[in-house]
């Protein structure tokens, strides 16, 4: 792999992880609104 497929693949892991906190947050703020 060169170098810029390692940085795609960086980005993309990256804004994956983020974008499954951001849903399991909004989950959970959906549900348990007391919380927030």
């Amino acid at each position: 792999m060169s170098v810029s497929e390692v940085k795609m693949a960086w980005t993309y892991w990256i804004s994956g992880g983020l974008a499954v906190v951001v849903f399991i947050y909004l989950v959970f703020a959906l549900f348990w609104p007391e919380k927030f």
